[in-house]
């Protein structure tokens, strides 16, 4: 009986330290997790230079976006000057065939249209001047012009006419009878054009179809006459160039396939860096909840994501796509350049926005950032409210200053020229320009632009600039005094100093582990000595040669 009782206890004593050792590697388990996460969590946060410090890892997204900028930049430039020969070519055009084809044409247009005429015989002269000229276009033409088909197959002018099918007017005794139905006739004639400037660029020529129409409106005393051109741009048939413009054009597309590359290596990279910026901030949420049972506030939980990383990868969508349409247009399968354009345009803008984020890792530069992100909100809100005031003035002068002013005759022209007055622009003229056919309408226009302008300059506009000079004043308060701490950096700052950090968080971690290790192999000791119930004189015996090493490395460690 007293055998059975030494060994029901021996058995409780062995469970103890079981259980004690099992606490011991729980609690060890979980300093090794929270120390590899915070020595993640501070590698993530490092900039480049830091990481490269840390763990001599080489910048490569920083690399990879100062070459992204040169290149990206340099297609932009060549691909504006090629669309500038585009635009010059077609404006060009568009003012010889206003002089060839409209009669009287003075080489400005009157408002909206090109010219007008009051009278029926300067109405018909300028048909019939349209006709002329059309029919000798080669005799009279300097450019490369030609009609839209051959000269067996030409098309010819056609004059449109739109008018009522039946009317008889009175104005003297004021009586009208119209037939509503209306008839449609149209005037158009179609050339073909190359342009040549482009050989001097070492570029390919473009072929040009010109679809112009002259129209000439019935509707009051004062005739008006618009002259529209569309131009298309077409591939050149049978196009045989001689000399080194076709190597040229070969090297472009090759860059541009370079630029492609470069684009979506960086994409690879920042969406990558975003996944895993994801899945740590899982880690620190799961771990946050577990030890201190509660959960992270928003903003630190924001502090993961990078936002430059989201602009850099639109930037690279935008420069693929535009450099892949690029290279259809100078392939001369495409002529969309103005789409072409916006993509190019917009992503070299982010791409250099983006250069601002290199910038912040200096504190003297990173004012800008700070206070931007600081007022963005509030300058958001004043703005929803100072918008609605806006918007009033806008259509309260549109409806009442329209009959009587060309800067309130639609709402878009009465939205810009309120957005020139809150910056000072044309106040004189926007005051001078009003007829003073109504009292009324006078003395309104003036209480309406005086307290436009004295409410938005001198309350809205300095409300918005005082919005902006706190959060600036705030951003330089806490760069001298310390910014607030949040859970996360709280969480960060455990250690004593940052460096310090970088130097002991392997070499704790690696003691840990072999720490893990010894004990591990103890408690496995342990519960073989009380499966086989041997005396302490046999656990002695049962250690082997390693087993003693470890004991050895644990004892050392112990002391360390």
């Amino acid at each position: 009986m007293e055998s059975i009782l030494q060994e029901i206890s021996g058995c409780s004593v062995y469970l103890k330290i079981d259980l004690l050792c099992r606490d011991a590697m729980a609690h060890l388990d979980s300093e090794v997790k929270e120390e590899r996460l915070r020595e993640d969590l501070r590698f993530y946060f490092m900039n480049p230079c830091e990481k490269f410090r840390a763990r001599q890892q080489i910048p490569w997204k920083m690399g990879l976006q100062i070459l992204k900028i040169v290149m990206v930049t340099t297609q932009l430039v060549r691909f504006g000057l090629s669309n500038q020969l585009v635009v010059t070519f077609k404006e060009e055009n568009t003012a010889a065939f206003k002089h060839l084809f409209l009669k009287g044409y003075s080489g400005s247009d009157e408002d909206d249209y090109s010219c007008s005429v009051y009278t029926q015989e300067d109405t018909y002269d300028s048909i019939f001047f349209a006709i002329n000229q059309f029919h000798r276009l080669r005799n009279l033409s300097l450019g490369t012009l030609g009609y839209g088909e051959s000269e067996d197959n030409r098309i010819a002018l056609k004059v449109c006419k739109q008018h009522y099918k039946k009317g008889t007017m009175f104005p003297s005794n004021e009586t009208l009878n119209i037939d509503s139905d209306i008839e449609i006739v149209d005037i158009s004639f179609q050339l073909k054009g190359i342009d040549l400037q482009t050989i001097h660029s070492r570029e390919l020529p473009d072929c040009y179809v010109f679809q112009n129409m002259a129209s000439i409106y019935f509707t009051n005393g004062k005739i008006k006459i618009y002259f529209n051109i569309d131009a298309k741009i077409e591939e050149c048939k049978d196009l045989k160039i001689s000399g080194s413009i076709q190597k040229n054009t070969q090297y472009v597309l090759v860059f541009d396939a370079f630029v492609i590359v470069i684009c979506l290596a960086s994409l690879i990279l920042c969406t990558r860096s975003i996944v895993l910026a994801l899945k740590l901030r899982k880690r620190f949420l799961k771990f946050f909840l577990e030890k201190y049972k509660r959960h992270v506030c928003n903003a630190d939980q924001r502090e993961f994501i990078n936002q430059w990383y989201i602009l850099v990868i639109i930037s690279d969508l935008l420069t693929i796509s535009g450099s892949v349409l690029k290279m259809e247009i100078k392939a001369k399968n495409l002529t969309n350049y103005n789409l072409c354009s916006i993509l190019l345009g917009t992503s070299t803008l982010f791409v250099w926005v983006g250069v601002i984020r290199y910038l912040g890792y200096f504190q003297a530069y990173n004012v800008l950032i700070l206070t931007m992100q600081a007022s963005l909100p509030k300058v958001l809100r004043f703005c929803a409210c100072a918008g609605m005031i806006y918007l009033g003035y806008t259509f309260c002068g549109w409806i009442v200053l329209g009959p009587y002013h060309n800067k309130f005759e639609n709402l878009n022209t009465v939205a810009e020229c309120l957005f020139s007055l809150v910056n000072g622009d044309d106040m004189y003229a926007t005051f001078a320009h009003i007829q003073q056919k109504s009292h009324l309408v006078w003395l309104f226009s003036r209480l309406y632009l005086y307290s436009f302008i004295s409410l938005f300059i001198y309350m809205i506009l300095s409300l918005f600039i005082a919005i902006i000079t706190d959060s600036y004043d705030t951003i330089k308060k806490y760069q001298q005094n310390g910014f607030p701490a949040t859970d996360l950096q709280e969480f960060l700052k455990e250690c004593s100093s940052k460096e310090k950090c970088q130097e002991e968080s392997p070499a704790f971690l690696s003691s840990i582990c072999c720490l893990r290790r010894s004990v591990l192999l103890l408690v496995l000791d342990f519960w073989t000595l009380v499966c086989t119930r041997k005396s302490p004189r046999g656990l002695l015996d049962h250690f082997s040669c390693s087993h003693m090493k470890q004991v050895k490395d644990l004892k050392s460690e112990l002391q360390d």
